[in-house]
């Protein structure tokens, strides 16, 4: 099993913008009233703001490749800070998104592992995530994977279902 995440450019803008719609629909579909699934996708991975989020220094998006087939994806701000820091020593797994057919494998270990060394490259001392706080196989995961709890905020996104608004932020030392 070969798991490499590939640094995304903007060549590669349909590719990126067809994972992030598959992945994100396919995990998280259910978590929307009305039409907001679609005001989401829309205003998240339209080709325009993936563009202008590749041209961003600080932002970076990486494939999740399986022996070669892209299964998901991360997006990374390098220039964020937790609740109540501002020292930009951390950074922020805005977004990690797999197919849900791969998930339970190992995969999202191997990657988060991956990520971590990236992270530490860039000479980032904090990576920090959000996260559902329903979610508790997500929440269970990342911390099997270090992440630890250090806040709670509420999700501000117009037709997101209520219930589901509450984000734990989560974080780890590198």
């Amino acid at each position: 099993m070969n798991i490499e995440l590939i640094k995304v450019s903007v060549s590669n803008i349909i590719k990126l913008q067809a994972i992030c719609v598959s992945a994100y629909a396919e995990n998280f579909g259910d978590h929307w009233n009305e039409n907001g699934l679609e005001l989401y996708l829309e205003s998240e991975f339209s080709q325009e703001k993936l563009t202008a989020n590749l041209k961003n220094k600080f932002l970076e998006y990486y494939f999740i490749n399986l022996n070669e087939e892209c299964i998901g994806f991360i997006q990374a701000n390098y220039q964020a800070n937790l609740p109540e820091q501002i020292n930009n020593e951390a950074a922020e797994l805005k977004k990690i998104y797999m197919l849900p057919n791969y998930k339970g494998g190992g995969i999202g270990t191997s990657v988060i592992k991956q990520f971590i060394e990236i992270v530490r490259s860039k000479e980032k001392k904090i990576l920090f995530l959000y996260v559902i706080d329903q979610n508790s196989a997500a929440i269970r995961f990342y911390e099997k994977t270090g992440f630890k709890y250090h806040s709670k905020t509420v999700l501000d996104v117009p037709f997101f279902k209520e219930e589901l608004r509450g984000m734990n932020c989560m974080c780890m030392t590198l």
